[in-house]
């Protein structure tokens, strides 16, 4: 029993032992390239020990579960390149590319000016005497990468009435692998279409396109087209040329035409593309006055204003696309109005008169404020006090000494009657005491003659005697005024010496 046992043992080393020695052979999991571009596709024999001899290396194409031959390496027979890869693939170490070939460890193979049709999945075999074959497969991908473009629907866009959505930009990606991915980039209103188509080489065409009201406020604005492609990104954009008819409007009525108003003017400003090329203008229930001239746009009115002018005045405008009409309505007014300040021109005539009228107002505001400021110097300079007050003292007015300050008074009324010529008189003042000097209780009689006088003095050093029932000042008399004396405001007397000082 252990005899028959040893000999299946060493049965099975021998029908496995090329496994046992380690021989692979090694790849790439997945390999890809562009369309055009040059990809490698690695293949290393990993020989054991005792090692193999390699007989021969074949590179096989695997389509649909059927092998097709593309390189084989040999080192009796030489290398071989089969068609339709002979022009395009080579081995890439120099050893394996001689005629025959010493080594071929390493049979990478070099794929130039890749096609679409070179993906596939190939194998790499080796034929190794005794351990006979190995092998191993790369997947191989190819990418295409489309060709982006935008253009416009039609290269002019016609706004037609009545107003239609219609396509006016198409984005395309043709021929890509994989299929590409569209935006829109755009401030306009509108929506976009998408379509995929699948070519027989396995790319993809997609198409977009954006769909819109075409008018005169889309004209000369910008589309953006934005492809993503992979981890790549493509935009492009134009610009809309929509054509419309005119848009009119008559400027140079600014409500103001008035009899004998020169140099007026009316004129027919449109906005159309393309631009206008006949303008036309008319008068409603009417025809146009006589003495008007008509250049390109614009109508002049020669002369005078008058009232022939007035009327509604139509102005048609006519472009390739149509015709389109504005009006405005003239009247003409006897005397000008107040134009308006809404940053209108004024007309010379009443510039001029504006300003006549302002010089007026403005020379008389200044001759006012001139008389007004004479005045109050001229008041000023009489109620200054010149001179030397101190031999007198104002016992009961509106005046201040010179020396002593301002002195007591008796109580004034409140319904005094005060002299219009200061303020200072208008402020009561009282005196208590007995007789209205201090210390006593007794009051002035408000009806008294002598407190209607606005103010009377008293010598300095005076004696004056007064009872109880009485108030009995003793008065200086008026003093004479003489050539070489000046009158005050507060009824003191200084000399002309005094008041030149």
């Amino acid at each position: 029993m252990v005899m028959l046992a040893t000999f299946w043992i060493v049965l099975l080393v021998a029908l496995n032992a090329p496994a046992g020695n380690g021989q692979s052979v090694q790849t790439d999991p997945s390999k890809s390239g562009f369309v055009g571009d040059t990809v490698e596709l690695r293949c290393v024999f990993i020989n054991g020990k005792p090692p193999v001899k390699i007989s021969q290396v074949t590179w096989q194409k695997l389509i649909n579960g059927t092998k097709q031959n593309v390189a084989t390496a040999n080192p009796d027979l030489g290398v071989s390149v089969l068609p339709p890869f002979k022009d395009r693939v080579s081995f890439k170490h120099p050893a394996v590319r001689q005629r025959s070939p010493s080594t071929l460890e390493d049979t990478t193979i070099v794929f130039s000016n890749l096609r679409l049709s070179d993906e596939a999945a190939y194998i790499c075999e080796y034929t190794t005497f005794p351990a006979g074959n190995r092998e191993n497969m790369v997947n191989l991908t190819v990418f295409a990468r489309p060709v982006t473009k935008m253009t416009l629907t039609s290269p002019t866009i016609v706004a037609r009435m009545p107003k239609r959505k219609m396509p006016v930009a198409t984005c395309m990606s043709a021929n890509g692998k994989p299929p590409s991915i569209i935006k829109w980039d755009t401030t306009l209103k509108g929506e976009a279409t998408f379509q995929e188509t699948r070519n027989p080489n396995g790319t993809v065409t997609v198409r977009s396109n954006y769909i819109m009201l075409p008018s005169r406020e889309t004209h000369r604005q910008k589309l953006t087209c934005i492809v993503t492609y992979r981890t790549d990104r493509f935009t492009d954009s134009v610009i809309l040329n929509v054509q419309y008819e005119p848009q009119v409007k008559i400027e140079g009525f600014d409500g103001n035409w008035y009899l004998n108003r020169q140099d007026v003017k009316l004129t027919c400003n449109a906005d159309a593309n393309p631009a206008v090329t006949v303008y036309q203008w008319k008068l409603l229930n009417g025809s146009l006055p006589n003495n008007i001239e008509i250049k390109n746009n614009t109508l002049f009115f020669k002369g005078p204003v008058t009232y022939e002018f007035g009327g509604t005045y139509v102005c048609d405008a006519t472009n390739s696309i149509g015709t389109r009409s504005g009006l405005v309505e003239v009247n003409v007014t006897e005397f000008p109005n107040s134009p308006p300040f809404d940053g209108r021109e004024i007309p010379q005539e009443m510039h001029s008169s504006g300003a006549a009228i302002g010089g007026a107002v403005g020379g008389v505001a200044l001759l006012v404020a001139a008389i007004a400021l004479l005045v109050f110097f001229l008041r000023r300079r009489q109620r200054t006090f010149k001179g030397d007050y101190s031999t007198k003292k104002h016992v009961f007015g509106n005046g201040y000494s010179k020396a002593g300050g301002m002195p007591a008074h008796p109580p004034m009324p409140k319904n005094m009657q005060y002299p219009d010529d200061s303020d200072d008189e208008k402020k009561p003042a009282q005196i208590s005491g007995p007789g209205g000097f201090e210390g006593g209780d007794r009051d002035f009689d408000g009806n008294s003659e002598d407190l209607k006088r606005p103010y009377f003095t008293v010598d300095e050093g005076e004696s004056h005697d007064y009872d109880e029932r009485t108030l009995a000042f003793q008065y200086d008399p008026e003093p004479e005024i003489t050539d070489d004396m000046v009158s005050q405001t507060d009824g003191s007397v200084i000399s002309k010496k005094e008041w030149y000082v």
